[in-house]
């Protein structure tokens, strides 16, 4: 027996107004269907099947190498998508059906639907929650041992069931068998001539088989988002989830409704975050951190006990006991070490800087690579690229780099080596020497006064 997922995402989501199709759209970083992959995934499903069907192509390059497609290529009803399915299905499968546009749905939820569907006996589970107002959704009517006994729409509902409170989820679990089986007798005998899903129920509970309904989730992990309005929402109450997980693992958060985390963000305790941060894509951050605020983080690594303040970083490494800003800027394949700094408005770009070495403000590093214990004073220019390609700079260890200076590549200031200020350095500097490149001071005196009696004349 195997444990199926079949994820219902052919549709167009005409109310999104957009060019990409819905469960593409993402939220916190990830898009809507693999978040409900991911959860699927979590909860023990062995398999995930999606069925697609408008622009097929673009969902299909966001989905996990591992999943299996089938294709509805009319949209004629939620039962006819799963048809389109059936060719990955065995009767010995459990198959729970998800909508593609559900991102907030938890693994612990489908994990125990899993459980109670099958502790049960039942051949098909439908996820239900209780609300206040269930106006416009489906009413859960159980039989007198507390069975599924109908899904009732509201239009085709009486006064009494009206009254009903449980709600119909859309998210199913199936015997493999029955689903199949029951899948080959539902017809489109209805005013939209579509084949639903939930037709099945009737049919399986006919044939004298088990019809249950767990009454497991809340309002908002249902929700389905159809509008650019409803994807806000999901975000909102999906960051506020991702913050509070990391909370209650250690991490301080000093404003949760300024901070913007995604979900596969990896953080240490006792790391502080302050407001106005965003942490996206794969970042992990250890332990003992402090990201100050307005600092932006995507797809970096970060060690223990460094601090960010107020600066972006990009596809980046840093080490431990580092400091980096404020408003520093670590673009693609910069790689900091322990005990460095990197100050106020510098900016990196693909160079290794190794431990205990210093570049505290104004400077440009790209293209190179720093030793140990290297000081890298203010206005130090890397000049990489000379209008066609891009050369490398390497400075060894112990080397001073004094301030306003640029080391035009390909070159390289041997261990040791000093830059006096103001140098434009275009040849390699030797173990322990000192580079002056710089015009001698001449002070011409009066030279003001003079050109400004010749200015009046």
């Amino acid at each position: 027996m195997k444990f199926k997922a079949l994820i219902l995402a052919a549709g167009k989501g005409t109310r999104m107004k957009s060019k990409y199709p819905k469960v593409i759209h993402k939220v916190c970083g990830k898009e809507m269907i693999n978040h409900i992959i991911c959860a699927s995934k979590n909860a023990g499903v062995d398999d995930i099947i999606t069925i697609l069907g408008h622009e097929a192509e673009l969902v299909k390059e966001k989905l996990p190498k591992d999943t299996l497609i089938a294709m509805q290529q009319e949209q004629l009803g939620t039962g006819h998508a799963v048809m389109m399915a059936k060719e990955y299905i065995s009767d010995e499968d459990t198959v729970l059906i998800l909508c593609g546009d559900t991102p907030l749905i938890k693994e612990e939820t489908l994990k125990n639907l899993f459980d109670y569907h099958n502790k049960n006996n039942y051949h098909v589970t439908v996820l239900t929650t209780t609300i206040e107002n269930p106006n416009g959704y489906g009413r859960i009517i159980r039989d007198e041992n507390s069975d599924l006994l109908k899904i009732v729409e509201q239009k085709d509902a009486t006064e009494e069931e009206k009254l009903t409170k449980e709600i119909n989820s859309g998210i199913y679990c199936f015997n493999g068998k029955s689903l199949k089986e029951s899948l080959d007798l539902i017809d489109n005998n209805n005013a939209q001539k579509e084949y639903y899903l939930t037709d099945t129920i009737k049919i399986i509970r006919e044939k004298g088989n088990k019809v249950g309904a767990y009454n497991g989730s809340t309002i908002e992990e249902l929700m389905g988002v159809n509008s650019r309005i409803e994807l806000s929402k999901a975000e909102n109450i999906m960051k506020l989830r991702i913050n509070e997980s990391h909370m209650i693992n250690g991490v301080t958060i000093i404003d949760t409704n300024s901070t913007y985390i995604e979900t596969d963000v990896i953080i240490g305790n006792d790391t502080i975050i302050y407001p106005n941060v965003m942490l996206r894509g794969n970042t992990q951050i250890g332990c003992d951190c402090v990201i100050g605020q307005n600092s932006n983080i995507l797809d970096s690594k970060i060690g223990n006990s460094t601090s960010i303040e107020s600066s972006t970083l990009v596809e980046s490494i840093v080490g431990e006991n580092t400091n980096i800003g404020p408003y520093a800027y670590l673009r693609p394949n910069s790689d900091i070490g322990n005990n460095v700094k990197i100050g106020d408005f510098v900016e990196v770009k693909n160079a290794k800087i190794e431990d205990n070495s210093k570049a505290s403000h104004l400077s440009y590093i790209g293209d190179a690579h720093v030793g140990k214990d290297v000081n890298i004073g203010c206005g130090v220019v890397f000049v990489n690229y000379d209008g066609k390609n891009k050369y490398k700079s390497v400075v060894k260890n112990g080397a001073f780099i004094g301030s306003n200076s640029n080391l035009v590549a390909p070159v390289t200031v041997e261990e040791n080596g000093y830059v006096a200020t103001g140098s434009t350095i275009t040849k390699n500097v030797p173990n322990g020497a000192l580079a002056v490149a710089r015009e001698k001071q001449v002070v011409k005196e009066d030279w003001v006064y003079r050109k400004r009696i010749k200015d009046k004349n």
